[in-house]
């Protein structure tokens, strides 16, 4: 009996020890955290109203639940926000846009602003050229994206086709 005890307590000591060596790092002591990339700047989202351009809308859509007819349409970017934001989204991500005709506002809309830094994680299409603006319709028919790249930053716009 007493041969077994000893012998159980040398492999009680050799795993111990074993478990203690497979936890402690090359070396011995603490080591330093893995060095990390390099976060991007901030992007700057513009926080006033700007005008972003001309579209054209080919056919009839719906913003903001209200008809908007197809045609072209100058669309200006407003300070007022959108709610509720994004988990993970700065606050002037989410904005309001509008759409003029002569001058006067005919529609509005919510506009997602996307850096340029960062539109190639949200979509996968060529963007307009910088300044430019493009409107196709989605996959399936049921939106149209209105699309404008302007000063560092894409504006996405979903309209829902057709007017009923």
């Amino acid at each position: 009996m007493m041969k077994q005890l000893v012998f159980v307590a040398a492999l009680v000591t050799l795993f111990g020890a074993g478990v203690a060596y497979a936890q402690e790092p090359a070396g011995g002591g603490h080591t330093a955290p893995k060095t990390q990339p390099p976060m991007a700047a901030p992007a700057t989202v513009p926080t006033g109203d700007l005008a972003l351009g001309s579209v054209n809308i080919g056919r009839a859509v719906r913003a903001d639940g209200k008809p908007l007819p197809a045609g072209t349409y100058q669309v200006r970017l407003t300070s007022q926000t959108a709610a509720p934001e994004a988990i993970g989204t700065t606050p002037a991500a989410a904005r309001w846009v509008e759409f003029l005709r002569g001058g006067k506002v005919v529609g509005r809309e919510v506009v997602a602003i996307v850096p340029q830094s960062e539109i190639s994680l949200v979509q996968k299409d060529a963007p307009p050229a910088a300044n430019g603006a493009k409107a196709e319709l989605l996959r399936g028919g049921d939106y149209l994206r209105v699309w404008i790249n302007r000063g560092g930053n894409h504006f996405l716009i979903h309209l829902p086709a057709g007017t009923a």
